[in-house]
């Protein structure tokens, strides 16, 4: 489905990706891991249209989306949770989800706010309250409300569970567990080797900008060390 091939982006005269490959297939839950400070945010950017590429190339469905708008890749059905969660502040729960509500490919089972709050509870609790007052926990999960209310093919979520508490986090991985059974495309941006493990169904590592390990989880199990030391965990 997304095929990111030798990928290189700057921004102004400081090159940030110098050589960033990876593959998401259709119904994979996919993940790209590293530490901080080594490309991934930039990475989702370029794929996104938020930056151009200065060398590489992107594709989704057999589609060349190289520096394509960002909204001609989001009406492809990419559905981008971004960092910082980025929800509209001075809307109401509703309104955040409402407002990127729409099927363009004419799903059996779309998306809809009945759907969004069945997934998370707490925001039918939290319908008519504004979003800025919510928890960060609460945030990310109207982020990804947000995001699933455009009914994506590929879901991407950069720094899915940064900065949450255990107990968010934990209710974050089940819910993306339930989306990947569902036959969610899923493309995922953190740090959680464990949890990611148990999940994904392939993983691939950045470092300074470059793809320096992939594999499944068989590998990831045999080259864990290896893995925790580019990761910094």
């Amino acid at each position: 489905m997304l095929r990111v091939e030798n990928l290189e982006a700057a921004y102004g005269r400081s090159q940030i990706l110098f050589d960033l490959s990876l593959e998401v297939g259709e119904g994979e839950f996919v993940t790209l891991m590293g530490r901080n400070g080594m490309g991934k945010t930039t990475t989702i950017r370029a794929i996104m249209g938020l930056l151009p590429a200065r060398g590489g190339r992107v594709t989704f469905d057999g589609r060349d989306i190289t520096g394509a708008a960002p909204e001609t890749v989001a009406k492809l059905g990419v559905g981008l949770v971004p960092e910082g969660r980025q929800i509209f502040p001075t809307l109401t729960v509703r309104e955040n989800l409402i407002a990127t509500a729409a099927d363009r490919f004419g799903r059996p089972d779309p998306w809809t706010l009945d759907r969004v709050v069945a997934l998370f509870p707490r925001l039918g609790e939290r319908q008519a309250q504004w979003a800025r007052t919510l928890s960060g926990g609460e945030q990310q999960m109207l982020a990804i409300g947000r995001a699933l209310m455009t009914n994506p093919r590929l879901l991407i979520l950069d720094e899915a569970t940064e900065g949450l508490a255990p107990v968010i986090r934990a209710e974050i991985w089940t819910c993306l567990e339930a989306l990947k059974r569902g036959g969610q495309s899923i493309l995922v941006i953190d740090k959680t080797v464990t949890a990611l493990r148990r999940l994904a169904d392939r993983h691939h590592v950045i470092e300074k900008g470059r793809t320096v390990w992939s594999g499944d989880g068989d590998a990831l199990d045999r080259d864990r060390e290896k893995v925790n030391g580019w990761v910094g965990l």
